[in-house]
């Protein structure tokens, strides 16, 4: 299991030398005009931009078209997306915690995994596969995913009560991102999940303006980058070496420059 302070302690003074952009830019972040009430601009882009990532195809203004507008398309073109708007939306109005998490994920979920696997940690084996067929990555045994879990959660816990710098904010956002897709404790739906949690630790920590970031898309953008520096760590959980995961930490303040 990763230990995040130690990691912190590693790997924070390298991230904070190779960090070139102003963190003074989140603060100017706000809601696009387009937003209304009932409509909102930025989560439609994190809710396409994260299933792109998936593999879903998705057009990113024929979907704006559909919240916004109400333009009816195949209900299998849209409804993925559309759970995962309503698992952002349910985010940005609830604290970050293991239940509200697991409920996040019941509703990206629902059209993606039977009933009885929305919302639950997996029992069984899982492996990340390549499109050839061949083990990418052996995740965390089924019988240690919930110890394992655990011990995110407690560390969660604690940094949201923690004084952090933005900087650190950043450091810890994208490492719990890293720790939990590596731990990928459901039986689908991690990605999604995991770059909600990023989003949702930001917005605990920094306000909502967390909520107007396009790290989705910026991830979408640079999706073989993305993959590969989450791939740097090795292939069992087991045997993860995290200081190798500088060049994901670094990945996230990109976002700052859409």
């Amino acid at each position: 299991m990763a230990d995040l302070q130690s990691i912190k302690n590693l790997l924070l003074p390298k991230y904070l030398e190779n960090i070139q952009r102003g963190f003074d830019r989140f603060y100017r972040l706000k809601e696009a005009e387009i937003s209304t009430a009932n409509f909102s601009f930025y989560t439609s882009v994190s809710s396409v931009f994260s299933s792109k990532i998936e593999g879903e195809d998705i057009d990113f203004d024929s979907f704006v078209k559909h919240k916004n507008f109400g333009i009816e398309f195949q209900p299998d073109y849209t409804r993925k997306i559309d759970d995962l708007y309503d698992a952002y939306q349910f985010a940005k109005n609830n604290k970050l915690n293991e239940r509200n998490l697991l409920y996040a994920h019941q509703i990206l979920t629902k059209h993606i995994l039977a009933e009885h696997l929305q919302g639950k940690y997996r029992t069984s084996n899982m492996f990340v596969l390549t499109d050839a067929g061949q083990i990418e990555y052996i995740a965390t045994s089924p019988f240690e995913v919930e110890n394992e879990m655990k011990k995110l959660i407690t560390d969660l816990k604690f940094l949201l009560e923690e004084s952090l710098k933005i900087e650190e904010v950043f450091f810890f956002a994208s490492l719990i991102h890293l720790v939990f897709v590596k731990i990928h404790p459901m039986n689908d739906g991690n990605g999604r999940l995991g770059r909600l949690l990023e989003k949702w630790f930001l917005s605990e920590k920094l306000g909502p303006k967390a909520w107007f970031l396009q790290s989705e898309k910026m991830y979408y953008q640079n999706h073989q980058t993305y993959y590969r520096n989450i791939r740097q760590l090795g292939l069992e959980y087991e045997n993860l070496d995290y200081s190798k995961s500088l060049q994901f930490l670094l990945m996230l303040p990109q976002s700052l420059e859409l």
